[in-house]
């Protein structure tokens, strides 16, 4: 027995396509609970099956009608009028049962669900995470993100039902799978998570295939939540493309790294990318009050945690909101130990530097690290060192990224120091670490405070883009500059190859052209 996806009655998994076609009209069992029983132990196909929460909830439902009528047979109370309790009921309340939920389902005002967040009456909520429970239900629960803000773009959006394909790009704990929950919860439409590094391409087929069911039935589109997109390689992520374009599924993907280097450009130009933004101080510090609101709503909270222990794991969070429950969570359980003081709980947490030697954060803090050093600015210059060393990153590679910055960002303003950044490269050669770590701040320090001229630099960059012009690059070089061999040393092109007179060295073409500029 199987359910249909359009009126929700059991009928003979035969039958459902004769049913369907009858608009729903014939072919229908009877829900009596002994065939309930029965049809549960079926194996249901999976392309019928509703959604785990919708089962049970019929599942209780059945059984509470069940269960009614049993008393009512027992009992010689009359039987209410169901035409009069719909009559009777306030605006907005449901005629469904209160013990029924939908996770797919829509709310007919706001276009969207907006539900209560309650202290959970199941006991094994409280098992979960503090993280887990404080996950944003609505939008309007989500902090620091302008993106779902009141004049948010992609807020509108989900409000108007219009979801496109989309790319979430940002750090750890910025939001991006609860934004995808939410827009599941707000929309009518199938909803699938899944995470790239334990699923295939064959997996991802077969999702295909049950949408493209799905749709030709119910005419339900299909969501596709894939979190850390970026590890699919860029042949993987073709499986893609053409869902994608021809609109079966609506792909929204997570990823921390730069979608410009990790996601496939095709896929790009088929998604919209929004950027989100790491979380400011003040917006952890509204996490951890509203979670303390929900966690001590019934009693009192500990005095430990006051406002300026909130402060401090908020800043130690360093923007990152499920960093910030989970040492909530910690500082919760150690609060209630006696004598307990600030003291000791800050130094129970061990600061993890997000550090990617493969990824952006790698090239971020390489960037910064080279800016610092080009704003005459050591002080930055020696903090983003210092982070790499801590990071273990290594060390010849900063070397040679400071051999690169002597000639880049000094050039000719200090001839010195480019020896001195190829010196300290060989340090890093012979001695190793950690002490060669003294030998580059020495050179990191010398290039920060030197005077700058990227004269050479952009006199390179000028000679480039001239070889891109049409017919520079293949001008003969000038007779009077060519290479001359003995035996040619009197003919006319080799006259002039030894006069101190001044000369046009560069081809007629290009005569007077100035690429290199002092003082830039």
């Amino acid at each position: 027995m199987v359910e249909c996806p359009i009126c929700s009655k059991p009928v003979k998994s035969a039958n459902i396509n004769q049913h369907i076609d009858s608009e729903c009209q014939t072919f229908i069992e009877d829900p009596s609970p002994e065939r309930d029983q029965e049809d549960d132990d079926i194996p249901m196909s999976s392309f019928f099956t509703r959604p785990a929460a919708s089962r049970a909830a019929v599942n209780v439902a059945r059984k509470a009608d069940a269960r009614i009528s049993a008393d009512k047979s027992r009992s010689p109370t009359k039987k209410p009028n169901n035409e009069n309790a719909a009559r009777n009921k306030r605006p907005g309340e449901s005629a469904v049962p209160s013990n029924i939920t939908d996770v797919n389902a829509v709310d007919p005002v706001g276009g969207g669900l907006t539900p209560k967040r309650q202290k959970a009456s199941n006991p094994f909520q409280n098992q979960l995470p503090l993280a887990a429970r404080m996950r944003p239900q609505t939008l309007d629960e989500i902090v620091g993100q302008e993106l779902v803000g009141p004049n948010g773009v992609l807020r509108e959006l989900i409000m108007e039902a219009r979801i496109p394909s989309m790319i979430l790009w940002g750090g750890p704990g910025t939001g991006k799978t609860t934004i995808a929950r939410v827009i599941a919860s707000m929309v009518n439409s199938r909803f699938i998570e899944i995470n790239s590094t334990n699923f295939g391409v064959g997996e991802c087929k077969k999702i295909f295939s049950e949408a493209r069911s799905e749709q030709k039935l119910t005419r339900r589109n299909t969501i596709i939540f894939c979190d850390e997109i970026h590890r699919f390689s860029k042949s993987q992520q073709e499986i893609f493309l053409e869902p994608v374009e021809s609109g079966l599924i609506t792909l929204i993907g997570a990823t921390t790294e730069n979608p410009a280097f990790k996601i496939q450009s095709t896929l790009l130009s088929r998604c919209r990318t929004f950027a989100l933004k790491t979380l400011a101080v003040s917006d952890i510090e509204s996490i951890l009050e509203r979670a303390l609101e929900l966690e001590y709503s019934t009693q009192s909270r500990p005095p430990i945690l006051d406002a300026e222990m909130i402060t401090y794991l908020a800043t130690f969070a360093a923007g990152d909101a499920r960093t910030a429950l989970n040492i909530l969570e910690l500082t919760m359980s150690l609060a209630t130990r006696p004598n307990i003081t600030k003291e000791v709980i800050k130094k129970s947490m061990t600061q993890t530097l997000v550090y990617d030697h493969v990824g952006s954060s790698r090239f971020d803090t390489m960037s910064a690290f080279h800016k610092s050093i080009r704003g005459s600015n050591p002080d930055a210059a020696l903090y983003y060192l210092g982070r790499m060393f801590e990071s273990g990153e290594d060390p010849l590679w900063i070397a040679r990224h400071i051999i690169l910055i002597a000639s880049d960002d000094i050039g000719i303003a200090d001839n010195s120091l480019l020896p001195l950044a190829t010196a300290a490269h060989s340090a890093v050669e012979k001695i190793g670490m950690p002490e060669c770590r003294i030998s580059l701040a020495h050179a990191t320090v010398a290039l920060a405070r030197a005077k700058k001229s990227t004269s050479v630099f952009l006199g390179l960059a000028s000679v480039l883009a001239a070889l891109k012009e049409p017919g520079v690059s293949a001008l003969p070089v000038p007779m009077h500059l060519r290479n001359v061999p003995g035996e040619m040393i009197d003919m006319e092109h080799g006259q002039d190859s030894n006069t101190g007179s001044e000369q046009e060295y560069l081809p007629g073409f290009l005569k007077g052209r100035k690429f290199f500029k002092e003082g830039r």
